[in-house]
C-alpha cells in the first residue's frame, strides 16, 4: 500500500515537471534532470516493490533503496537551493543546454556539470506558497527518506 502511494506520488510530480516544461515552457536545469532521474529511481523501486510483494527484510531492503534514491535527490535540492542563494556576483556562469552537453561532452563531465550546477540552476523561474521548484522537491525528497527509513528500522512482527 505505502510503495503504491509512493508511485503514485512520483508519477504525479514527474508529470507535473513534464506539464511545467512542455506547457508553462520552463526549461529544466541541469540540477532539475538529475532530480528528475532521482523521483524516477524512487518510483522505480516503489513499482519493483509493489510488484514483488516483499516480506520483512525485503521490505528493508526497499525501504534502504527509498531512503538512499530520495537522500540522493534531496541532495540535489539542497544544492539548487544554495545556488538559489548567493549573491547574483556569487553565481556560476550559465551553461548549455543538457541536450546540448549530451551530444558533445563525455557522460562523466556532463554530470560533473550538472551536480555543481550553472547560473541557469539559481535563477528561480516559478514560485508556489513562497516555495520555488527545487523548495518542493526538498520537500517531497524529505518525506520520502522519512518514510524509506521508518521502512528500514521498523520493528519485525513477532508471529
Amino acid at each position: 500500500m505505502v510503495f503504491s502511494l509512493i508511485f503514485l506520488v512520483c508519477a504525479g510530480l514527474l508529470a507535473t515537471a513534464f506539464y511545467m516544461e512542455y506547457v508553462m515552457g520552463l526549461e529544466p536545469c541541469p540540477l532539475c534532470w538529475l532530480q528528475r532521474y532521482a523521483f524516477m529511481a524512487v518510483g522505480a523501486v516503489s513499482l519493483l516493490a509493489v510488484v514483488h510483494n516483499p516480506a520483512a527484510t525485503g521490505g528493508r531492503i526497499y525501504g534502504f533503496l527509498l531512503a538512499l534514491f530520495a537522500g540522493t535527490g534531496l541532495a540535489l535540492a539542497g544544492r539548487q537551493l544554495w545556488l538559489q542563494s548567493l549573491p547574483p556576483d556569487q553565481v556560476p556562469a550559465c551553461g548549455p543546454s543538457v541536450d546540448y552537453m549530451l551530444e558533445v561532452l563525455p557522460w562523466t563531465e556532463v554530470l560533473t556539470t550538472a551536480i555543481r550546477g550553472t547560473g541557469d540552476c539559481a535563477e528561480v523561474v516559478w514560485r508556489f506558497l513562497g516555495l520555488s521548484i527545487p523548495g518542493w522537491t526538498a520537500v517531497f525528497f524529505s518525506l520520502l527518506v522519512v518514510v524509506g527509513l521508518v521502512m528500514l528500522f521498523r520493528p519485525l512482527r513477532r508471529g
